[in-house]
């Protein structure tokens, strides 16, 4: 009888083997939060070099998050931010709709006067860091829907005017949005781990230490 137990814990006790040591479900990362003064300053600042650079390099767009849906990452980006949903038809067409661009402040009712920014420019990018990456790296951070700042629906017209430009030489026209951009700027170059310029990052400083000085960054490393 006490041979019968022993062997029976003991087969128990192989049984649990499996789900005690069996490793947990990996939690998605928590986001870094801090004001905008201390993520400035994890930002690491290198010369720039746009040798080789091509805007081909980074493909895009793809088939989006969703390669099911029959629409590319421009049109769910579209789709996520609206503020009034537009219909979606046939092809990934989209009708109707009302967007904000928070770069000028403009309403926008027809999904074909919107670009959709790169908040980090590619060619910026690829200066800060991009270069040495993998082309799938480079697809991954031109179609990034992983973070809600990494592209973002603005008028052509902004868009256009900022083109490949840093917060050196290039802000939103409007006032308003100039702390968020800064923010959404340093949470893009930390996400990927961008570097910054001597030019690009005193002008990051005059902002985290003045008008934006209570503006919270929020990042998640990428993949």
């Amino acid at each position: 009888m006490i041979k019968n137990f022993v062997r029976g814990a003991s087969a128990l006790s192989l049984a649990l083997v499996p789900l005690l040591s069996a490793p947990a479900a990996q939690a998605a990362p928590a986001a870094e939060v801090t004001t905008l003064a201390d993520a400035v300053g994890l930002v690491q600042v290198t010369e720039e070099d746009r040798t080789g650079y091509t805007r081909s390099s980074f493909k895009h767009w793809n088939s989006g998050d969703d390669a099911t849906d029959g629409c590319n990452t421009r049109t769910e980006v579209l789709i996520s931010e609206a503020v009034v949903a537009p219909t979606v038809e046939a092809g990934c067409k989209l009708s109707g709709g009302t967007w904000r661009s928070y770069y000028d402040g403009q309403e926008v009712t027809s999904a074909g006067a919107l670009d959709i920014d790169h908040m980090v420019p590619l060619a910026e990018a690829w200066d800060s860091g991009a270069a040495g990456w993998t082309a799938a790296r480079r697809e991954a951070y031109a179609n990034d829907q992983g973070s809600t700042v990494s592209l973002v629906a603005v008028t052509a017209r902004t868009n256009r005017s900022k083109a490949d430009q840093d917060p050196a030489d290039w802000m939103p026209p409007s006032p308003e949005a100039q702390c968020r951009y800064v923010g959404e700027w340093v949470s893009t170059k930390l996400r990927w781990q961008l570097t910054a310029d001597d030019r690009e990052l005193e002008a990051l400083k005059v902002y985290s230490e003045g008008p934006c000085e209570d503006t919270i960054v929020r990042y998640t490393h990428a993949a």
